[in-house]
């Protein structure tokens, strides 16, 4: 078992790391499904402030990975998206190398489609890069990206975190004007996107910088080798030093990307199809795809599983004969007591000992002499044999203090209906005061009653 946070979710295992936090997969136990939780490592105000606006970002797009909900836990904080296992363009590149332009195009439009949403909120990401746009693990089918990490996005309303002339993001995908401190604006985004589309086509990070000059001094260059020149108009059209010459809405760029790809050649046949492979790896002993694992309960005992109950002694279990009878003559055990379970034993005159049946719930008694009968008893008393089953009744007789116990044979019991109560009587009147206690209390009544009628008539 993980750890729980927030009594919400359980972190499993550390899936990645980022600059101002580790991303766990973690079991949401209120969604009943796995996320990815990026927990924050630092508690500084300034720290927390990203964090909030971080958080803050709720856009619902498939080509988005927007926080989804957060939680709080002492001194920790975190915030949860969808797990998306496929890893990130890095990962891609890493694997292929450079990107067949098709399967490139692809991936842009599906890019340009989610930045699109981010700038309809009026944010800026500000942080587009290969390791910020992660894939789902769709294999060999049609590829699935999504734009992530809001950690620095800005809204064009809000106020900036950094100073003035402090740049903000990740060098190499930084658009010209923010190294000059503009703004943040949505065409640097776009800039930062034709960057990673020649990252993708060229399977290595590009030389922004030199690209910069080179558009500066000569213009718009021609084609690369292995790109289409329909594609790289697009490119160009992205990575124009000038905000003003560039695509100024990724809708706009969206649409020129569309007419480009009409224009590209066939695939090769022989091309190696792209698969987005499982990044993050199974889960750890004690979680399942529903869930963690819960330990198996524990089977209720049966009878098979009791245990067995004691043997008897060594020295009782070797008595019994080949029927099972005891073997004792005298109906007494060589320990001096009578065998476990059996009651007192007796002799069928061949000297073989007989056993009589166990008695549940009740020791074994042995057998006393039947006392003398009175000669005064009735006959029936006489002859009639005393009953194991009832309790002995004593009999109290005059001038017989010592006499013994007689057997009494129980009669069945008869329910009759139940006698009517009887009428109660009247209760006795309860008896008065003495009158020499009496006739005192009432003088002194009169008294103050008479005191009453005078205080009244002189007031």
């Amino acid at each position: 078992m993980g750890e729980v946070f927030a009594g919400r979710y359980e972190l499993v295992d550390p899936v990645g790391r980022g600059g101002a936090g580790a991303v766990w997969r973690a079991w949401d136990r209120r969604r009943r499904r796995y996320v990815a939780a990026k927990v924050l490592q630092q508690s500084d105000a300034h720290t927390l402030l990203r964090f909030v606006r971080e958080q803050a970002v709720r856009i619902d797009h498939p080509h988005v990975l927007a926080p989804a909900s957060w939680a709080a836990d002492d001194d920790k904080v975190l915030f949860t998206m969808d797990l998306v296992s496929g890893g990130s363009l890095a990962h891609l590149i890493g694997d292929y190398g450079p990107l067949p332009p098709r399967f490139v195009c692809t991936l842009l439009d599906q890019l340009l489609a989610g930045l699109a949403a981010v700038h309809a909120e009026g944010v800026v990401h500000r942080d587009i890069k290969p390791a910020n746009i992660l894939m789902e693990a769709t294999g060999s089918g049609r590829p699935h990206l999504r734009l992530s990490d809001f950690g620095i996005s800005l809204r064009k309303d809000e106020p900036r975190l950094t100073e003035t002339n402090y740049v903000v993001g990740t060098p190499g995908y930084f658009a010209p004007e923010q190294m000059m401190g503009a703004e943040p604006d949505f065409p640097a985004d776009l800039f930062a996107v034709g960057l990673v589309a020649l990252y993708l086509l060229e399977g290595s990070k590009p030389d922004a910088r030199a690209l910069v000059e080179y558009f500066a001094a000569h213009g718009t260059p021609s084609a690369p080798q292995g790109i289409p020149d329909p594609l790289w108009q697009v490119l160009a059209g992205l990575l124009q030093p000038n905000p003003q010459n560039r695509f100024r809405t990724a809708t706009g760029a969206r649409k020129a990307l569309a007419s480009a790809v009409e224009l590209l050649p066939e695939p090769d046949p022989d091309e190696e199809p792209v698969e987005v492979f499982d990044q993050i790896g199974p889960l750890p002993p004690g979680f399942a795809e529903h869930g963690p694992e819960q330990p198996d309960p524990a089977p209720a005992p049966t009878t098979a599983d009791a245990p067995a109950s004691a043997p008897a002694p060594a020295d009782e279990a070797s008595a019994f004969g080949p029927e099972g009878a005891a073997q004792w003559p005298s109906g007494q055990s060589p320990s001096g007591r009578a065998p476990t379970g059996f009651g007192p034993a007796t002799t069928d005159g061949s000297g073989r000992g007989v056993a009589f049946p166990p008695v549940p719930q009740q020791p074994p008694t042995p057998p006393t002499q039947a006392p003398a009968v009175p000669a005064h008893l009735p006959p029936r008393y006489e002859q009639t044999p005393p009953t194991p089953a009832t309790a002995p009744y004593t009999a109290h007789y005059p001038n017989a203090a010592a006499q013994s116990q007689v057997p009494f044979q129980a009669t069945p019991f008869v329910a009759s209906a139940p006698a009517a109560p009887a009428a109660s009587s009247a209760p006795a009147p309860r008896p008065g005061p003495p009158a020499k206690v009496a006739v005192p209390v009432l003088l002194v009544a009169l008294v103050c009653f008479a005191v009453g009628i005078w205080a009244l008539t002189r007031a």
